[in-house]
This record gives C-alpha cells, sequence and structure tokens, in this order.
C-alpha cells in the first residue's frame, strides 16, 4: 500500500471514529452521574492535559514539529525554569507530528557515555527507548508511525514503533562529563550527528504534501481547570486510535459530552450538572495530590518511588498513578532507565540544613549503588527552591564518574556541607547552600537487584555543628 493510501485510509478510519462518537446519547441531567462521570474522566485525562501544555508551549517555542531542538550547556545554578534539573546529561528535543507520514531518526554508534531516546505518547506512556540499556551502543535507525499506518518497512530500518497518537514527544538524554575537560563538545558533536527526517526522505523522494493541517487549540490553564478541559481531551481523543480495552470507558464519557473531536458546548448541559462537573474536578486534584504519599515508601530519610511511569501494559488501568505521576514528575523514566531516591530528612529525621550542621553519607562497599557497567550514578545538590547551588567548585553533582577518593575497603565517604571539609576531602565534598537543601540520587541503568527489593541509599548524618 502506497504512504499517501495509507495515510488517506488512516484519516477515513479516524473521521469515521469520530462520526461513530459523534452520535452522543442524551446528555445526562443527573447531576449526581455527571459528578461520578467528571471525576473518572478528569483522572484519566489529566496527564494528557499537561503533555498538550506541554506541547502547545514547546511547539512554538521550538519552532514547530519534527525537527530536532538541541541543548548545547548542562543546567547551572542561572537556569531557574525547572525545578531538580540533572546535571548529568545535555538534553535534545522533538515534537514529532506523524499524521503525514513516519518519521525515521538514525543515530550514530554511541560506545563511551550513556544516551537514550525516550518516546512518549500523549497518554504519557514511555512507548518506547532507543539507547545504551534498551538497544545498546551500536548506530541504529528507528521510524515512529501512527496508529494506522500500514505501510511497508523499508530497508535499512532496525525498529518500527507504533504510536497509540499523531504526537509522540521525543527526550534525548546523552551524557556528558562536567570535570573531564572537552567531554562537552564531544557531545555537542554527537548531537550534530542525530538525524531526523520523513519517510519520504528517506526514500529519497519529494516530501508528502500536508494532506490535512490540525490546528492546535490554544492552551488556557484556566479552561484546563475547568470543565472546559472536555474541550482539549475531545481534541486529543480524535488524535487518537483509542485502546480496545478503553472503548467502552470512553464511551461512557459521553454523557458529559466527551467523544473524539466532539464539539464542547457547556451551554448544552444544565447549570446544575455543570456544578457537578467543577465540583468533580475539584475532587480529582485532591485525589491526585493525596496519592503523592501512596506511591512510593520512605526509609531512613529517603523517598523510593515505586512503579509511577511505564508503558501502556505496565500502567494499564492504573489511572490514578498515572495522574499523579504527571502531577509530579511529568515524562518521568521507566525504573529499569532511571532510578530517582531522593532524600526528605536526615538519620535524625530533621529537614537538612548547612547553615546548621555538616553531614556525610557513608557507604559500606555492598552499599554503593547497584548500577549497570554501561550506566552511572549520581548526586545532586538543590537549594530550599530546588535549583543547583553556586559554589567554588563549579560542582553542582558527584558520583562514579567523578574523580573520588575509596576507602582502602572499598568503602566511600561523601560530604555534604557548605564549606570546604579541608583540602583532602574536597574530592568527596558536595558543596551545599548556606542554609535548607535537597539532594537526589539517579541511578542510570540500574542493576535488577537494585530494584527488588528498592535500592536506599545509607543515611545522611550529621557530622559535626557548624560554627
Amino acid at each position: 500500500m502506497s504512504s499517501k493510501r495509507t495515510i488517506l485510509t488512516c484519516l477515513l478510519l479516524l473521521a469515521l471514529i469520530s462520526t461513530i462518537y459523534s452520535f452522543q446519547p442524551e446528555l445526562t441531567r443527573d447531576p449526581a452521574e455527571a459528578r461520578a462521570i467528571a471525576r473518572q474522566a478528569y483522572i484519566f485525562a489529566y496527564p494528557m492535559l499537561e503533555n498538550y501544555r506541554t506541547m502547545s508551549t514547546q511547539v512554538l517555542q521550538f519552532g514547530g514539529f519534527n525537527r530536532f531542538t538541541h541543548f548545547n550547556r548542562l543546567h547551572g545554578p542561572q537556569n531557574r525554569l525547572i525545578v531538580r534539573p540533572n546535571n548529568d546529561t545535555i538534553y535534545s528535543m522533538i515534537w514529532l507530528e506523524l499524521s503525514t507520514e513516519p518519521i525515521v531518526i538514525s543515530i550514530p554508534e554511541i560506545t563511551d557515555r550513556y544516551y537514550s531516546f525516550q518516546l512518549v505518547d500523549m497518554y504519557t506512556h514511555n512507548l518506547a527507548y532507543v539507547g545504551t540499556r534498551a538497544t545498546g551502543s551500536d548506530a541504529k535507525t528507528v521510524m515512529i508511525v501512527s496508529p494506522c499506518w500500514e505501510g511497508e518497512t523499508p530497508p535499512g530500518i532496525d525498529e518500527v514503533f507504533y504510536s497509540e497518537g499523531n504526537y509522540v514527544y521525543c527526550i534525548v538524554r546523552t551524557g556528558v562529563d562536567s570535570e573531564l575537560p572537552g567531554d562537552l563538545q564531544r557531545v555537542l558533536e554527537i548531537q550534530q550527528q542525530y538525524l531526523l527526517q520523513p519517510l519520504s526522505n528517506y526514500y529519497g523522494t519529494p516530501a508528502l504534501e500536508e494532506l490535512h493541517a490540525v490546528k492546535l487549540p490554544p492552551f488556557d490553564q484556566t479552561v484546563a481547570d475547568s470543565a472546559g478541559f472536555i474541550g482539549y481531551f475531545n481534541f486529543l481523543l480524535g488524535q487518537l486510535k483509542i485502546h480496545p480495552s478503553e472503548e467502552a470507558l470512553i464511551q461512557s464519557f459521553s454523557k458529559i459530552g466527551i467523544g473524539p473531536n466532539y464539539p464542547f458546548d457547556p451551554d448544552n448541559l444544565t447549570e446544575p450538572v455543570l456544578e457537578a462537573i467543577e465540583s468533580a474536578i475539584a475532587e480529582a486534584r485532591d485525589e491526585i495530590s493525596a496519592m503523592e504519599k501512596e506511591i512510593g515508601i520512605v526509609k531512613d530519610g529517603w523517598s523510593l518511588s515505586e512503579r509511577i511511569f511505564g508503558s501502556r501494559e505496565r500502567m494499564h488501568g492504573l489511572y490514578l498513578i498515572r495522574a499523579t505521576a504527571a502531577h509530579i514528575g511529568l515524562y518521568g523514566n521507566d525504573l529499569e532507565e532511571t532510578f530517582y531516591p531522593n532524600c526528605l530528612y536526615d538519620s535524625d529525621g530533621e529537614p537538612l540544613d548547612a547553615s546548621r550542621y555538616n553531614y556525610v553519607i557513608n557507604f559500606a562497599k555492598e552499599q554503593l549503588p547497584p548500577v549497570d557497567p554501561k550506566g552511572f550514578w549520581s548526586i545532586t545538590m538543590y537549594d530550599e527552591e530546588q535549583f543547583l547551588v553556586d559554589n567554588p567548585l563549579n560542582r553542582y553533582s558527584i558520583g562514579d564518574r567523578s574523580e573520588l577518593t575509596y576507602g582502602e575497603d572499598g568503602s566511600l565517604v561523601l560530604y555534604l556541607q557548605h564549606e570546604s571539609p579541608g583540602e583532602s576531602k574536597e574530592s568527596n565534598w558536595l558543596p551545599a547552600p548556606d542554609g535548607k537543601f535537597k539532594i537526589t540520587m539517579r541511578i542510570y541503568i540500574p542493576l535488577p537487584e537494585g530494584l527488588d527489593p528498592l535500592y536506599c541509599p545509607p543515611a545522611v548524618r550529621k557530622a559535626g555543628v557548624v560554627e
């Protein structure tokens, strides 16, 4: 089947689905029924709304779909847009739009560092990974396709990834060692070897004309936080091939005006029903916030998040967990890719405060993070507002790629404090602000034994009072 014919077939199928859903049953006039439906629908839609908010902003910021945006430096204290940024990888990003034709991405051989391409669908499922852990270090060429694609896979394509919708977010992390001279330049050279092209270009034929132009509804957070979320939800459902396991669920939402591309008009709902929907949204948001305390465990002062991100198969039916994950950390990795223990307090149950105390983390040899040889681990320092901390060493994270000093028995002591612990210990010093602080450990490609049960770092202990 030709590319153009396949695309037309897909568009007709999506249009047919929208037509089927447009024949709505009579809208409910029962506030109690509307409230129950709206609560469930909002929880289901919440990750999609957060995803769309990000997409609508970044597509404008980055200049459109289907193009790489490469960042050329690690985050530092001057970056104040993203809380708790990592200081381990350089980012590249792409918003893929697949309605016209598949997109082909080519990646060079990368043997000297960690990297990953994380593909996230509109539900916020991690639909696939390409990288050190998932596919190895050899050069790869992959194709990402829309849910209706039925064309032939051309020669030279190593893997084909099917999305459930027309939009896919691709987040690229390429490891860089900030303490290794010249390493940043090496990463910038690798970035330029990442190649993206539509399938027609890959074939060497003229690019397909755009068969339709989908106009993105402008995002308004006030609307998304009200019954107006239904309009955004309907648009996004129209860009998806609804999974068979959720067809009945989406159909049940139709009693409050939800369906693929269904034109939402709040005037079609009675005032008591609209009030019930608004009340349900507030209730759902409370549920999402309350769930934050239930998605992990706290041990020795560390918060250990369980599986809150993953593929459709892994996250199937876990709508409240998926919503909470989007609320606290949109686009998080699968545990197998990266595990993020966050320290909440010290061994005495007190907040970390370097204006009052110096701290240490003592790792016995057998307590060191369980990381695959292809990966690495780090601990990053943040101030009370969750930004990186300016310091005389320009050191914002520390880990197994740093030039650490280990004990003769393989143990490791890290120093977390504002002032230097002394020249002989500075190799193991992670500078803290003169006040309260937070730390996050990142384990890139943790070993299986670090995930079952979840690995917990040693407690952060006071090492003396600041004079």
